[in-house]
């Protein structure tokens, strides 16, 4: 048999969001740990490609948008195809597939477990990365602890570090992300205010970042209004790419629970994580739960003099 008969071939279908596709990484790279010759494919939305495309244990990135009106075109054939999603779009990939044998997280909706069969995650899988990692576990994967191989390429790296020349930034600073897909996920604009100013009296810029949705916009206005010293507005002007290169370089990197946080442990840059609605045991910066402010009644609960004190302890 030739070598590339013999190798194996593997389908993950993660197609969104931000966060989640980062999370979901780590299955991948457990995949080619235990399988080094193996060949991955990820199916992935258009906007969050760039994701497994700086994931060196990824060999080839399809970017789709799946619906009943365009349907998905596979042309290999794979051992196994894993849908991380389970939802109506990632199922319709996966029924798609040509693989033969197809697993599924565990948590199916819209009709998915129709088309996979679901792994259950072990009883100590309680964040959402172990148990991505272990539907991929159920096809002979090992990982005793998660990494995620997310690597800027210095095409994005002396991108960000230019605009960030062009924006004033020099030295240390402190990335901040004010906006969050749910309002009931945001700490309130005032707290972020004080964290920036308290951040700047000790000569490090808070750098702000996050999308072009009004939401964002509308969120990083008012923490300007509440500032004493002017932080930096990075918000909308980065690709993926450039975002994950200007968290990797930052000294740390504070948010809720939204896709940069997952990035930053992703890239390992001590992050601080704000939780209220979501459990930070699920869902939290990956290894980092003792960087984290957790209440269960309100986010608005969770003072801005404790959130900087850990900011101070993981800069020194």
């Amino acid at each position: 048999m030739s070598s590339s008969e013999s190798q194996r071939k593997f389908l993950i279908v993660r197609l969104s969001a931000l966060g989640d596709t980062v999370c979901s990484l780590p299955a991948a790279v457990a995949l080619k740990q235990t399988f080094p010759d193996c060949h991955i494919t990820w199916a992935v939305d258009p906007r969050f490609a760039a994701i497994p495309k700086l994931c060196s244990s990824v060999d080839e990135v399809l970017p789709l948008k799946p619906s009943f009106s365009k349907l998905p075109t596979f042309e290999q054939s794979y051992d196994v195809a894993f849908d991380l999603q389970g939802l109506l779009k990632s199922s319709i990939c996966v029924a798609r597939a040509k693989a033969k044998q197809k697993l599924g997280y565990h948590w199916q909706r819209e009709g998915a477990a129709f088309f996979s069969s679901r792994v259950l995650p072990d009883k100590s899988s309680i964040h959402v990365v172990d148990q991505y990692v272990d539907v991929v576990r159920a096809a002979g994967a090992v990982m005793e602890s998660a990494q995620f191989n997310l690597v800027p390429t210095e095409e994005v790296t002396s991108s960000i570090a230019e605009k960030l020349d062009t924006e004033g930034v020099c030295g240390e600073y402190v990335v901040m992300n004010a906006g969050a897909g749910w309002a009931t996920k945001r700490w309130p604009a005032k707290a972020f205010a004080d964290l920036a100013d308290r951040v700047s009296n000790l000569g490090i810029t808070p750098v702000f970042i996050g999308g072009k949705a009004q939401s964002d916009i509308d969120a990083f206005q008012e923490v300007t209004a509440s500032c004493q010293t002017r932080p930096i507005n990075m918000l909308g002007k980065t690709s993926i790419g450039e975002l994950v290169a200007l968290i990797k370089s930052a000294t740390v990197h504070v948010g809720g629970d939204t896709g940069s946080t997952h990035i930053a442990a992703a890239v390992s840059t001590p992050a601080v994580g704000l939780y209220s609605i979501t459990r930070p045991e699920r869902s939290c910066p990956y290894g980092q739960i003792s960087n984290c402010h957790y209440s269960a009644k309100s986010l608005a609960d969770i003072a801005p003099e404790a959130v900087f004190e850990t900011v101070k302890r993981l800069i020194r």
